[in-house]
């Protein structure tokens, strides 16, 4: 009677345990409701490789959005004939702004190797969230994926970069639905890079309800 007894505490202690990872897995879990307050910030430029990479990068824009209810800012831009939300919660962007100031050094004291493998995630990867659709009617598919920031070379120039890698979107009906997006790599200019740092910094974003201010865009590509 003595061992069964300790048989069924062993078993309560690891099923609450068990029950106990699982909230915590939950309460970290990054997500966003499409459907939540969102407040426009600004507009920022960038860059894009050209199809099949052909003729250079082109130019493209992007809206940043706020969504104050799960503090996360959102780049919402097209690609490739598909509306990305790409969403980034407060420590995703203190890594970014602590990427960018580590890129900022090397670009200044001239360490950025054109040569160096793996060059897109040489500051880190940290974790987003996507919602991606092709047209108005069609499916939102959503999902958690990495965001790898880095630096490449193009045109013999370099530019900082965000390399968005994929997300699958399994709440379909069955395996043969599930969506995956593509690796989209997003290209700035030092100039265009501050821009966006500034909409990520976090008391900007705290006095949001106080005061939107402009958001004034410099644009040019870096001499290296």
């Amino acid at each position: 009677m003595y061992m069964k007894h300790i048989y069924i505490f062993i078993a309560v202690i690891l099923l609450l345990s068990a029950c106990a990872t699982s909230n915590k897995k939950d309460a970290d879990e990054f997500i966003v409701n499409m459907n939540s307050p969102q407040i426009p910030i600004g507009e920022i430029e960038l860059q894009f490789e050209s199809f099949m990479g052909i003729g250079g990068l082109r130019k493209s824009t992007a809206a940043v959005l706020y969504f104050p209810r799960e503090d996360a800012v959102c780049l919402q831009y097209r690609q490739d004939y598909t509306t990305y939300h790409q969403f980034w919660d407060r420590s995703g962007r203190q890594a970014f702004l602590s990427a960018l100031q580590q890129y900022n050094k090397d670009f200044d004291e001239r360490n950025l190797n054109r040569t160096q493998r793996r060059s897109l995630r040489n500051y880190g990867t940290v974790k987003g969230f996507l919602v991606w659709q092709q047209f108005a009617f069609a499916v939102q598919a959503r999902g958690n994926m990495d965001v790898e920031l880095g630096f490449a070379f193009r045109e013999r120039a370099p530019y900082f970069t965000i390399n968005q890698r994929v997300a699958e979107y399994n709440e379909t009906i069955s395996e043969s639905d599930i969506k995956t997006s593509i690796i989209v790599t997003m290209f700035y200019t030092r100039a265009q890079a501050a821009e966006l740092a500034a909409l990520f910094e976090q008391h900007f974003l705290n006095d949001l309800n106080v005061n939107i201010a402009p958001v004034n865009l410099i644009v040019g590509r870096d001499d290296y």
